[in-house]
């Protein structure tokens, strides 16, 4: 199971965390990572992160900006997202694939084997 919290309205420039708590099963050895999905438009990757925490890789939309980072003991992760803009309006769901694919590999839905029930971010202008 995984639970994401931390959304919310923010203004323009405002900054968010997002947090992402795994339970029923330790994720310490999986690659994990944040979609997001607009009104109207499909889920996309935000940000995958590597199981030791090494290895990260970010959408280009929000290279920069956004960070991800997990902590293993408290089988968690986080999105620190700053600079955020009314683009970036979405419901962000955190996601883990099977424990063989990597954070590199796992930009597409279809390598995702654990979602979270997402929380909405809402950047006013």
């Amino acid at each position: 199971q995984l639970q994401a919290f931390g959304g919310g309205l923010v203004q323009a420039g405002g900054s968010l965390r997002l947090s992402c708590a795994a339970s029923g099963r330790t994720f310490s050895s999986y690659a994990m990572g944040w979609f997001r999905q607009a009104p109207g438009k499909e889920r996309e990757f935000v940000a995958t992160i590597s199981w030791s925490g090494s290895l990260t890789y970010y959408a280009d939309s929000v290279k920069g900006r956004f960070t991800i980072s997990r902590d293993n003991a408290k089988n968690t992760v986080y999105l620190q997202m700053n600079s955020l803009q009314p683009e970036d309006t979405a419901v962000y769901y955190c996601a883990a694939p099977n424990p063989f694919t990597t954070a590199q590999a796992m930009g597409t839905d279809q390598q995702i084997s654990y979602w979270g029930q997402g929380t909405l971010v809402t950047v006013s202008s």
